[in-house]
């Protein structure tokens, strides 16, 4: 089965990546022209505050997923570095069943939030409707339930070699 499931996961984690990383990219990029078009020619536009805050729900919850496979989410791990290897291994997963309790409550309720809101429209954007805004945090939270699943039934992917990428140190 991990022969399958492990190279679909780095697909899916590099396709995750990019789009955190585009949504970023075009964050930074959307942030300056919102001030320049208030600041500079004095009027301000009503789309670059809404696109600028999809673009950070989108690189929040899915690249939330990205470091949560590489294995660089904050983690405080002071107490457990300090337990036997057993110890240790039980302690993280008993943190995995916890993420997963918690990734299958947020992508429940973001799936009702999305479907809730789905016809609102959004004043400032009115292409978009509010429960597409929305899209990133079930999306975001059925990526990360899948890399869950991978570290549950596979272990750890920290050291996989696209997961390495850019990993210097």
């Amino acid at each position: 089965m991990a022969r399958y499931y492990l190279p679909w996961m780095d697909r899916l984690y590099l396709t995750a990546m990019a789009i955190s990383g585009i949504a970023l990219l075009t964050m930074t990029i959307i942030i300056p022209i919102g001030i320049f078009s208030r600041y500079v020619l004095n009027r301000g536009e009503s789309w670059p505050e809404p696109v600028a805050i999809i673009c950070m729900v989108t690189f929040t919850f899915i690249g939330a997923a990205v470091s949560y496979r590489a294995g660089s989410h904050i983690a405080v791990t002071m107490m457990t570095d300090r337990l036997p290897d057993f110890l240790k291994k039980l302690c993280a997963r008993l943190v995995d069943i916890c993420m997963l309790c918690m990734t299958l409550t947020m992508l429940y309720y973001s799936f009702f939030l999305c479907l809730d809101l789905w016809d609102q429209p959004v004043a400032e954007f009115p292409i978009v409707t509010s429960g597409q805004t929305y899209l990133p945090l079930p999306i975001g939270a059925f990526v990360l339930l899948l890399f869950i699943i991978e570290r549950l039934a596979f272990g750890s992917q920290e050291q996989r070699p696209v997961v390495l990428i850019g990993n210097h140190g």
